[in-house]
């Protein structure tokens, strides 16, 4: 995933507690407090800070379940991107 990605989600992850946490693709969003209302803000902080927009067929819960499913909405919507794929 790329840095300024887990940048942009960081401050939406109210439940993660004081410390480092380690974000991996399977990192439970919702489970970190990302809620319907927070995930609509932070559609707009990723497609403003990749310049994307992200499809309407990607505006669903499995989308924002984890960090690495909504890596693969964004880095499919980026320059060069075929596969979409998630590294950590």
């Amino acid at each position: 995933m790329d840095p300024r990605f887990t940048d942009l989600l960081r401050p939406f992850l109210k439940h993660a507690g004081p410390g480092d946490l380690t974000l991996t693709p399977e990192t439970d969003l919702r489970r970190l407090g990302v809620d319907s209302m927070q995930a609509i803000e932070l559609l707009f902080q990723l497609e403003d800070g990749f310049g994307i927009q992200l499809p309407d067929e990607d505006m669903n819960d499995a989308t924002f379940a984890t960090a690495g499913s909504l890596w693969r909405a964004v880095a499919a919507q980026l320059p060069g991107e075929e596969s979409g794929g998630v590294t950590a």
